[in-house]
């Protein structure tokens, strides 16, 4: 499975707070999330992120709390992955019971700009920067954890297990 977006780019520490703030919590209607996703970090964000774009980040994101809002309100978003250095651990499980994809990629993490256009390969774990022509390597899925996001996440990917017997 590949992927083909437009680079969001943020900074380290970006924590589940400024992904979806507590105040906009009182819903977990995922198109409730989409209008309010990293409005604390970046008011623009709701109004100009595409479906298919690309967030990539710093060290620790989703860090703070351990809330499933922050992965559901970035996949409703439309965005297609998340890139980043590493994650915090309980953030990197909620994006994959959810079906928001997800790549530690130091490299990428620090030299990918802001706009520039990537194409991603899940299956190798290269990261093509269109923009610079540059080529990273990340860890590519386990074959579960693409199936579980191909699924749209573990409910889908459960429900999908059922049906097959």
């Amino acid at each position: 499975m590949n992927v083909r977006g437009k680079v969001l780019k943020f900074n380290d520490n970006v924590d589940t707070d400024v992904i979806i703030p507590a105040r906009y919590l009182n819903s977990s209607d995922p198109e409730h999330l989409r209008r309010h996703c990293m409005e604390d970090i970046d008011e623009t964000f709701a109004s100009r992120v595409c479906k298919g774009d690309i967030i990539v980040a710093g060290r620790n994101f989703g860090c703070g709390s351990s809330r499933e809002h922050a992965p559901v309100a970035i996949k409703a978003s439309g965005v297609s992955l998340v890139i980043a250095s590493d994650f915090a651990r309980i953030f990197y499980r909620n994006a994959i019971n959810v079906g928001l994809a997800i790549l530690e990629c130091e490299k990428a993490s620090e030299e990918v700009e802001e706009g520039d256009m990537l194409e991603v390969d899940f299956d190798t774990g290269i990261i093509n920067d269109l923009t610079s022509n540059r080529t990273y390597k990340a860890n590519a899925f386990p074959d579960f954890v693409k199936r579980i996001i191909d699924c749209g996440g573990l409910v889908g990917y459960t429900k999908e297990e059922i049906r097959k017997g």
